[in-house]
């Protein structure tokens, strides 16, 4: 059982308490991306235990009415094992998915190329319906978003979470926010439509607003569960909003890390276990 302490960030350990807390999402008008916990599997079954998960997720998704997609981490469906281990439960998942959209998360900068390449395919291959993450920290990524410009699905714009290698990503953050203005600037101009803002900054969402009021291309703007959900709430009433909910039994590093990322969630933490 999740601990109260970390419900604020994980919707439970099954299907069912993520998809109640959707529910409670759609009445504030907040959709939810729903998220499988789990990562870096060296051995196939595990991998495809997951992918079958997913399948059953997007069932649920189906009989029960609310407003959600999936998104799936690459390495948790087999990257790690083999990347035609990857294409093959991804596209399990995708054709599996019937009217609700599939997400491929972004990990480390290694597994770049063989994400983006089966979104590429299955995006074609199932005339959108998929998404695919890409960080604006790591210096290809203009490259990628003039690759992805026509390509019939959507992107994420993050700012990236990942330690880099500096000679291929931005350290500095001023860089990264230089970064993830340009590459939100060209996706505006460029995209018809099919952008997914993935950032809690407020400036960066306030310049994708002044974006979208000059060019009136469709975006929407995506974060984390836990994590300025007032704010959520709030840009709900104007814009379209989706909260990124993570569910399953391996909480805890997850947990962690959101923990650690923010001093606002540290302080968090420290109030629930003092008041515990």
């Amino acid at each position: 059982m999740i601990p109260p302490i970390a419900s604020k960030f994980v919707a439970g350990e099954s299907p069912a308490t993520a998809l109640d807390h959707a529910r409670s999402l759609n009445e504030r008008n907040v959709n939810a991306i729903l998220n499988l916990l789990g990562e870096h599997y060296d051995d196939r079954g595990p991998a495809d235990e997951d992918a079958e998960a997913y399948v059953r997720l997007l069932e649920d998704i189906e009989r029960s009415n609310v407003s959600a997609c999936v998104s799936v981490k690459p390495s948790q469906v087999g990257l790690d094992v083999g990347e035609h281990v990857y294409r093959e439960n991804m596209e399990r998942i995708v054709d599996a998915s019937g009217d609700t959209f599939v997400w491929m998360d972004m990990e480390d900068h290694e597994t770049t190329d063989a994400t983006l390449d089966t979104y590429e395919r299955l995006a074609h291959e199932h005339d959108g319906g998929v998404g695919v993450c890409v960080q604006a920290n790591l210096k290809r990524t203009r490259e990628d978003l003039e690759r992805l410009a026509d390509v019939p699905g959507k992107v994420r714009l993050v700012k990236g979470a990942y330690d880099e290698p500096e000679e291929i990503a931005y350290k500095d953050k001023e860089r990264v926010n230089e970064a993830y203005r340009d590459g939100l600037a060209f996706m505006f101009e460029e995209f018809d439509g099919g952008i997914a803002v993935g950032s809690h900054d407020p400036a960066m969402i306030e310049y994708a607003t002044e974006l979208h009021e000059e060019h009136g291309t469709d975006f929407e703007i995506q974060m984390l569960m836990g994590v300025r959900e007032d704010a959520q709430y709030e840009l709900a009433e104007e814009y379209e909003v989706w909260q990124y909910v993570p569910y399953g039994d391996k909480w805890l590093s997850y947990f962690y890390r959101r923990v650690m990322e923010r001093k606002e969630n540290l302080l968090f933490a420290a109030r629930a276990v003092l008041s515990g």
